[in-house]
Formats: structure tokens, sequence, C-alpha cells
């Protein structure tokens, strides 16, 4: 378990967050969802695809690195693992088992928390309605994920 910063940080109760499934996080303007070659290796297993299959179809060039392919809708550009149609009124992830780092530690993201400030901003501009609701994610638990973060993040390939 990850160290809690010596000076207590804003988020010292934790932090209220629960997935609604709106899917908001996984649309907006044109962007980009980095992962790993490992993380690339289980979303090909998982869909039964060889891995430069999946590479080929399923990602693209963003900046130098790769990311999810997104598709434009009438919500902005969803990733292309977002399925609005399986789940009325909801927004599910068909590759929710291995999807990649920066979607399993949203909204636990270090330009999210950085700030009370930056935290309302993201709940407001996401929208993202599960923050500041839902059960209470402890201040370790925050450290633990930022951890997480800051480690996967040496760089998409």
């Amino acid at each position: 378990m990850s160290e809690v910063p010596k000076k207590s940080p804003w988020y010292a109760d934790g932090l209220q967050f629960e997935c609604t499934g709106c899917g908001n996080c996984c649309t907006g303007p044109e962007g980009a969802v980095w992962f790993t070659y490992e993380e690339g290796r289980l979303m090909a297993e998982h869909m039964g695809l060889l891995h430069d299959e999946f590479i080929r179809r399923h990602t693209r060039m963003v900046d130098g690195h790769r990311s999810l392919n997104e598709r434009k809708t009438e919500h902005g550009f969803d990733c292309a693992h977002l399925d609005r149609t399986s789940v009325p009124g909801k927004a599910v992830c068909s590759i929710y088992e291995v999807r990649p780092l920066q979607c399993r530690t949203w909204p636990i993201w270090p330009e999210v928390v950085k700030s009370r400030t930056a935290w309302n901003r993201f709940k407001s501009q996401t929208p993202c309605h599960g923050m500041n609701s839902g059960p209470v994610i402890t201040v370790e638990e925050i450290v633990s994920r930022l951890h997480e973060h800051r480690k996967g993040t040496d760089g998409p390939w």
C-alpha cells in the first residue's frame, strides 16, 4: 500500500464515487485512450483476436502512440468499445474486464484530484454524476490508485 502524503491532501476524508453507467467519461471531444502493450494483448485475447489484428482493427496512432479507436456519435467521440444499446438507459464497456488503466482509474487521475477546484471542474465538464455520490474511496485507496496511475504512465507504447 502506498503511503499517505505527509501533508494531508484536500481529499484526506476520502472522495465519493460510484459509476452511474452514463458513459460521459468515455465520450466527449476527440481524444485518446492510451493503453500499454500488455493491455493491448489482454484486450485482443478478450475479443478472440490476434494481437496484430486487434491493433490494426481497433486502434490508431495519436501523437506517436497507440490509442483505442473512437467513433463520432450524437454524444461526441465515443470510445469504440462503449456500448449504448445492450442495456437500455446505460452505456457499458464491451471490454470492461480488460479495460486499460486510464479507464480503470477514472476519476482518480492526478489532474482531477490535484485540487477541489479541479475535481469540481471535471465533475461539471465531463459531466460525471457519479462524482460526490456513492461509497467513499478512502485516502489510502486514492493514493494507491494515483501510484498505480503514475506507474502505468511511463508512456504509452
